[in-house]
């Protein structure tokens, strides 16, 4: 529903009185529990320096690709390790390869002292990790695609 503004003035008895009609302004107060000062908020994050931030995105960004390489170089190797493992346990295998290879670099990380407000540690986990498991299977299925092109029995031979 609309809100009208209320009149000031009094009520005419008279037509030709509406036409002339005075309203007075009076200055609208503010309820006791709103201020019309800016109120200060304190800042929830400390405030770190700028030179502690470039270390941290330094280490950070050493983190990544130090995954990017080791997901590149582990996938190359599971398919050598697991040659003599035949069907849905090589599969595995490489799995849990992939698995104990970023669970060494969670530690790696861990060892880099890496100054992290609480809300991101959990960055030493999640940084990199997605880029990680896709290079390691695309690796992965490369290297062995590539080893094992030319001893395929069926498909196009190369």
């Amino acid at each position: 529903m609309a809100k009208h503004k209320k009149k000031t003035s009094e009520p005419t008895s008279q037509p030709e009185d509406s036409k002339e009609e005075i309203v007075e302004n009076k200055p609208e107060e503010t309820p006791e529990t709103e201020s019309n000062e800016p109120s200060v908020i304190p800042p929830t994050e400390p405030t770190t320096n700028l030179a502690e931030k470039s270390e941290k995105d330094r280490k950070l960004n050493k983190l990544f690709w130090l995954r990017v390489s080791l997901a590149i170089i582990a996938g190359t190797t599971a398919t050598f390790i697991f040659e003599d493992i035949e069907g849905e346990e090589r599969r595995w295998a490489s799995i849990a390869f992939m698995i104990i290879i970023f669970a060494g670099t969670i530690v790696i990380a861990k060892g880099m002292k890496l100054q992290l407000p609480s809300s991101d540690r959990k960055k030493i986990v999640t940084q990199g990790i997605g880029s990680y498991i896709f290079l390691y299977l695309f690796t992965w299925i490369v290297t062995y695609t590539l080893v094992h092109a030319g001893s395929a029995s069926n498909g196009i031979n190369l």
